[in-house]
């Protein structure tokens, strides 16, 4: 069951649309070039290259399931929101141990300029992908 209204504002779609192309770039770049992504895994995950390899193909899924219409799949987009969500919160291990431990991508390291905004902003991305899906309006009203 979605919250969303099934007719939704230019913004919502906009917005909505950002964050599928955002997560269906980043997928593709797990999955061509998973390089970084394994420098930044922590030590603890197991099998990080097929972690990497899966958290590309669920970005992917995700992504789709944002831009599938619902009268085609109902409560798509709701799973979608959904999972795309979870996948932000369990990414946040990985975006911590880039930053604590300064780990270089591509032989150089990012500033705290890039992993400030990055770790505070991961509550926006879950956030974000909750409203696309239609999961939650907070804190929009209902029209």
């Amino acid at each position: 069951m979605t919250i969303a209204e099934p007719e939704q504002s230019f913004q919502r779609r906009f917005f909505r649309w950002l964050l599928a192309i955002t997560y269906l770039v980043a997928g593709i770049a797990h999955i061509r070039s998973p390089g970084g992504f394994l420098a930044i895994t922590p030590e603890w995950v197991p099998f990080p290259a097929k972690v990497i390899l899966l958290t590309g193909i669920a970005e992917i899924a995700g992504a789709v399931g944002l831009m599938v219409p619902p009268k085609l799949i109902p409560n798509i987009r709701y799973a979608a929101g959904i999972g795309l969500a979870l996948y932000a919160l369990c990414v946040y291990p990985a975006n911590l141990n880039h930053a604590i431990n300064n780990i270089a991508i591509g032989g150089s390291t990012a500033s705290w300029l890039y992993h400030g905004p990055r770790l505070a902003l991961q509550p926006v991305f879950i956030w974000w992908a909750l409203i696309s899906g239609g999961v939650t309006n907070w804190p929009f009203r209902r029209k």
